[in-house]
């Protein structure tokens, strides 16, 4: 990877993952590995983790954007996941609206500061 960029990683719906392959990001790594795991009706619970823990491990990446929804089924490996790079970050999908009250960043992030920072 040197003098090279690291990728941005993609787990979501059949939307999601096709807007961002369209916009550029698809990429497979020296192990035939993609960047994106498209998640449908029948992609287990354990797949998803299994991706999200191997994009957390892998060198090459450096943001992991996924749906809301599907962050909310591994909500636990997320709140696990404490290191700065990659970057995880939730987006919403067509189907599933932001909710900011369960994006665990967005928690953290309201938790380093306090009332008086503001004032």
């Amino acid at each position: 990877m040197a003098g090279r960029g690291k990728l941005i990683a993609v787990i979501g719906d059949e939307d999601t993952c096709t807007g961002f392959l369209l916009g550029g990001i698809g990429e497979l790594n020296k192990n035939r590995k993609p960047n994106f795991l498209v998640v449908e009706k029948d992609t287990s619970i354990a797949e998803i983790e299994e991706t999200f823990k191997s994009f957390l491990t892998r060198n090459d990446i450096g943001i992991i954007l996924i749906n809301q929804f599907i962050a909310e089924m591994i909500r636990h490996a997320i709140d696990a996941h404490l290191q700065s790079i990659p970057a995880v970050l939730e987006i919403p999908s067509k189907e599933h609206p932001y909710d900011a009250s369960k994006d665990s960043i967005l928690r953290r992030a309201k938790g380093m500061f306090s009332a008086e920072d503001f004032r």
